[in-house]
């Protein structure tokens, strides 16, 4: 089996959801070294960083997992806990900054377990429990105790199934670092081992999929937001993400900064003088920004929450929602021009820095009772949205379509 280098800048990769990330509950739940870093630096969701003068007792600080020089016959390995089941496109093994002890080779293995833990080998189940939580600072200047190694190797990880083969790094210069590889057994899965050969460091590792959702799991009348990254929405198509990508609309938490939430370019076509429409005191403005989401499951929404945290002097002065039931060969034909969109959100101002909540009960959205499985989000003229939320009911004649 080869392996199949991606382009790091294929757009078709922003589209998919990286499973193993901390921020959707990704985590290492063991790994035979972490002198210099340790192996939760791999799942976190913002980008690596170097800091020129930052040491530590143990060398140099890494932002990243980084085992010690092999002085002892193996290589190193950990087992990583995907923080959403699903199935995997692709793999990106970024070596950031890791410019001479970057590892000059990797391999990937992958499981696929039940959501019922109690079903789960005890070796994985003893594991798991004596793991931190996602995004919690594991030790470094360690290597794995005797006993968690005994654990690990009863798994026998090693026999799992091969997506990602024997393949070589680059080093971690910014032209090179990305090492996008294509994966064909896509699974679901839900865990992972990364393989090293024999030693060194990595960056990041991005497992770039598709979430799937048990909905039978989800009653008729639960409340749920379909959109929800974490139940399978995405995003499908956008017209500016100069500042912040749209795909952070339907991420887990509120935003920690600008740079979580998604943020246009000032319209440059925008007039001299704003003017105000007299009836309704909205911007009379020739511009828009627009993104499309593909909701996880078809669903009949109640409740839209639209965030701007941390958009203070840059929010959008208003936003419109629309909906739309699309069974396409492809989800992109839905971004064609002849798509019926269905209001649910009449235009309405936004406000700095605030959660707004709307809602069918209010009278301000509209009910669709038939059902949506496609949503378009448009803001006037531009700016910063952190977070969309379309809280709703399933609807049990669709599929997670």
């Amino acid at each position: 089996m080869s392996a199949t280098r991606l382009d790091p800048q294929d757009p078709s990769l922003e589209r998919l959801t990286d499973l193993a990330s901390s921020s959707f509950g990704g985590r290492a739940i063991f790994a035979t070294d972490e002198w210099f870093a340790a192996a939760h630096l791999l799942l976190t969701p913002d980008a690596p960083v170097f800091i020129t003068d930052k040491f530590t007792d143990y060398g140099k600080w890494m932002d990243g997992w980084e085992t010690r020089r092999k002085r002892i016959a193996g290589q190193d390995w950990c087992i990583i806990e995907l923080g959403l089941r699903g199935t995997i496109d692709a793999i990106d093994v970024d070596t950031a900054f890791f410019t001479g002890n970057h590892s000059p080779r990797v391999s990937v293995q992958a499981a696929r377990f039940s959501s019922d833990h109690s079903t789960w080998p005890q070796a994985l189940q003893k594991l798991t429990a004596k793991a931190l939580p996602a995004g919690q600072e594991r030790a470094m200047g360690v290597a794995a105790s005797a006993e968690d190694l005994a654990l690990a190797e009863q798994l026998k990880s090693h026999e799992w199934v091969d997506i990602l083969p024997f393949v070589e790094l680059r080093p971690g210069y910014e032209a090179t670092r990305h090492n996008v590889f294509k994966i064909v057994q896509q699974g679901p899965w839900t865990h992972l081992r990364l393989n090293m050969f024999p030693d060194g460091g990595i960056a990041r590792l991005r497992v770039y999929g598709t979430v799937l959702k048990d909905w039978t799991q989800v009653p008729p009348m639960q409340l749920v937001d379909l959109v929800s990254a974490e139940h399978g929405g995405k995003i499908i198509g956008f017209n500016d993400a100069h500042y912040g990508h749209p795909k952070n609309l339907i991420a887990p938490g509120r935003s920690k900064t600008m740079a979580g939430g998604w943020e246009t370019a000032r319209k440059s076509t925008r007039p001299a003088v704003l003017t105000a429409n007299a009836a309704t005191g909205l911007l009379e403005v020739p511009g828009k920004d627009w993104c499309v989401l593909k909701l996880g499951h078809a669903g009949v929404i109640h409740e839209v929450e639209v965030d701007t945290n941390h958009f203070k002097g840059n929010f959008p002065e208003s936003c419109v929602l629309f909906g739309t039931t699309f069974h396409g060969k492809a989800d992109q034909d839905v971004l064609g021009d002849n798509i019926v969109w269905k209001p649910i959100l009449p235009r309405l101002k936004l406000r700095a820095h605030e959660q707004q909540y709307f809602s069918v009960q209010k009278g301000i959205v509209n009910l669709v009772p038939e059902g949506v499985n496609f949503v378009k989000l448009e803001m006037f003229p531009d700016g910063g949205i952190s977070r969309l939320r379309l809280r709703g009911y399933k609807k049990d004649a669709q599929s997670s379509l």
